[in-house]
């Protein structure tokens, strides 16, 4: 067993607090890592806010180094990782090198570990829910598989990479993996948090000629600016469909990132014949869309996860695309001690900070 300090959910709907836990040690294809740097992401909020089986330690964007393996496991004790989605590995999406559709993808990554002698995770010499995304990195010590821990190039600053893990894999791959457009389309991206902001920097990446990012928050457009927008729109004071309608002609993607139904139905508006509306956002679970117009254009609505990653694949690409200057992660993240963790978590719930990441001492 080892000691390790973590944020654990104790009930639904409150806040984790930080406490002290033990973690057994690895068994089978299993890597203990010594997290460096762990992203908040509004999963794990959104989730927090309604999951049952507590006491449960959440967080899925963590960094940090193997100190111990399984003996089947593929990474070597010493390897900087960064951990994301968990998968099977045996099923038909995972061997068709689509992981983040991986037919057992809700019971590995949702639903947490069964709370028996197999959980990793110990609280008062009793097991309690773990495994959250394949690993559980609100904590100094956390439990991952070889399949979700990606090692990293030398040289990248450990909070920089841990939202490679999730929020910006998600936004930078919507864009690249799936919509991949071409440098004279238009794309315009709702929501300028941080799945929002890594879209708009693949738009970038794309040399797209017209990107657009709405957001109510006016520093958050500024951002989208400064990370490749050419335009930005307040959805509070701007005629939105008139605006992109009026810029484009009709754009040839949209990406939503806020799951509202009211912006989902009136995306499909602003989009060309045969454009595609990309779903990204975790949140309202229904949404009306006017299925005329969208048969009449041709229009593809595509739900996305992950950005489509083979993240052994994409995860290595978005970091050599920041060490060469053109995924500025440092543009997103602000960094926190990990001791200050219900303070940042308050301000993550409030919007006040597009990517938190938590910072261990050790």
């Amino acid at each position: 067993m080892i000691s390790a300090r973590a944020a654990v959910l104790r009930a639904a709907g409150q806040d984790p607090q930080l406490t002290d836990i033990e973690l057994r040690d690895p068994v089978a294809d299993e890597v203990l890592v010594r997290i460096e740097a762990v992203g908040i992401c509004h999963t794990d909020i959104s989730v927090a806010s309604w999951f049952s089986k507590v006491p449960m330690v959440f967080g899925h964007e963590g960094t940090g180094t193997v100190v111990a393996a399984g003996p089947r496991a593929q990474d070597r004790i010493g390897a900087r990782v960064v951990l994301t989605f968990a998968s099977c590995g045996t099923c038909a999406n995972c061997a068709g090198d689509r992981p983040a559709y991986c037919d057992q993808s809700t019971n590995l990554n949702m639903r947490g570990s069964r709370r028996d002698d197999t959980s990793a995770l110990r609280l008062d010499g009793q097991p309690i829910t773990g495994g959250f995304f394949g690993q559980s990195s609100f904590a100094t010590y956390a439990m991952a598989r070889s399949r979700n821990a990606v090692t990293l190039p030398e040289g990248i600053d450990p909070a920089l990479a841990a939202p490679l893990g999730c929020s910006v894999q998600t936004g930078a791959g919507a864009v690249l993996n799936v919509l991949t457009p071409a440098a004279d389309d238009a794309v315009v991206v709702f929501g300028a948090g941080a799945v929002g902001l890594s879209a708009v920097m693949g738009a970038r990446i794309a040399r797209c000629r017209t990107i657009i990012a709405v957001d109510p928050i006016a520093a958050r457009r500024a951002l989208a600016t400064e990370l490749g927008a050419t335009h930005t729109c307040d959805p509070a004071d701007t005629d939105v469909p008139a605006a992109v309608l009026e810029l484009t002609g009709g754009a040839a993607a949209v990406i939503d990132t806020t799951a509202r139904p009211e912006v989902v139905a009136s995306a499909v508006g602003l989009l060309r014949s045969r454009g595609t509306l990309a779903l990204l956002g975790l949140g309202a679970p229904m949404a009306e869309l006017p299925v005329a117009l969208i048969m009449a254009k041709g229009i593809t609505v595509r739900g996305v996860v992950e950005g489509d990653s083979d993240p052994h694949v994409f995860i290595p690409y978005l970091a050599d695309l920041h060490l060469r200057g053109e995924l500025p992660l440092d543009k997103l993240v602000t960094s926190f001690p990990f001791d200050d963790f219900g303070r940042v978590w308050s301000a993550a719930k409030a919007a006040e900070v597009i990517k938190p990441v938590l910072v261990t001492s050790d």
